[in-house]
């Protein structure tokens, strides 16, 4: 079987830096998702009421890889009039590791089966996993990013189903985000919400004692 695990807030937590980063730039959340073209608490969807005329969607091109991180910060300057010069998206992110996902993971794979990740991610917090060494778990990685697509367009999982020579009947998807399972479902991959470690071992039918 090719099991498909998310990163953040399956593997590690969910870490978001948009408190912190707002008041270094001296803004505020509604502003910031504004100037990034994005609606407030859903940073990589277009369509936002702030998508405006000629306006880009920022996060979803840096998830998307159209745009470098540099080039983000430069459009974001010009928009919001804030000078940024440091890339706090690599310094502020500071996930926590899910020990019990990874004993997951290891027993998965200690079974023979093909373990990769698919994340939707930036380049600021790809380079943050690999130097915490996160997608040292998993046979292989495919990350947004590199990818050229986000989740939950199907694209996403079909790259992986191709690069992986697997079918959906074969393959099961593990994500946070219900409309990203919802998606993978409607390919007819096996996809199931995670909600903790305990709870995925059950639906995995994985007979784990994490004491």
């Amino acid at each position: 079987m090719l099991y498909i695990f998310d990163m953040g807030g399956v593997v590690t937590s969910t870490s978001s830096e948009i408190k912190k980063l707002v008041d270094i730039l001296g803004t505020n959340e509604n502003d910031f998702f504004k100037w990034c073209g994005s609606p407030k608490g859903n940073p990589a969807g277009r369509g936002s009421e702030f998508y405006k005329n000629g306006e880009m969607d920022l996060f979803s091109m840096l998830s998307n890889g159209e745009i470098t991180v540099k080039e983000f910060w430069n459009i974001f300057s010009a928009r919001s009039g804030i000078a940024v010069t440091t890339d706090w998206w690599h310094w502020l992110f500071h996930p926590v590791l899910n020990q019990k996902t990874v004993k997951i993971i290891k027993i998965l794979k200690s079974n023979k089966n093909r373990v990769v990740c698919g994340t939707n991610t930036i380049d600021s917090h790809y380079q943050n996993h690999l130097e915490r060494g996160d997608y040292s778990f998993f046979d292989q990685t495919y990350a947004s990013n590199f990818m050229g697509v986000s989740k939950p367009d199907p694209r996403f999982w079909k790259i992986i189903l191709t690069a992986e020579n697997a079918g959906p009947h074969e393959t099961v998807f593990i994500d946070d985000r219900k409309e990203n399972v919802d998606a993978a479902k409607s390919l007819g991959i096996k996809s199931i919400l995670f909600e903790s470690a305990e709870k995925l071992a059950s639906d995995l039918e994985l007979d784990l004692n994490f004491d």
